[in-house]
């Protein structure tokens, strides 16, 4: 299993016991960087701890704040509209590099829709 997988299912499972995911924002907004292939994604991650390291350890990313979204109004509210925007969804980018899957947001929202 490649990492960016086990990250994955890492926020399948850890997502629905948290009860909410994070992300990272400044005064601007919400990143949503683009890939090589010139689509935006958004990062989320399943704990605090997750995205703390990308903040403390990507320089690019240093100067964000982790905001916490309650997992019903994530599946409510921001999948849908990053969905009809065409964003993808990060899930538990980690490393030097902040990078993991970037799926479509009907297919993250599938994981949870039990």
């Amino acid at each position: 299993m490649s990492l960016s997988r086990a990250h994955a299912s890492a926020f399948q499972r850890e997502v629905p016991h948290e009860g909410r995911v994070w992300t990272v924002r400044d005064d601007r907004g919400y990143p949503a960087p683009r890939d090589a292939d010139g689509h935006r994604a958004m990062p989320f991650w399943s704990k605090p701890t997750r995205a703390q390291r990308i903040v403390t350890q990507v320089p690019a990313y240093a100067d964000l704040r982790i905001t916490e979204i309650a997992l019903a109004h994530w599946l409510d509210a921001w999948l849908p509209v990053l969905g009809r925007d065409d964003v993808l969804v990060g899930v538990n980018w980690s490393g030097p590099q902040a990078t993991g899957f970037d799926l479509p947001a009907a297919e993250v929202a599938e994981w949870f829709a039990a």
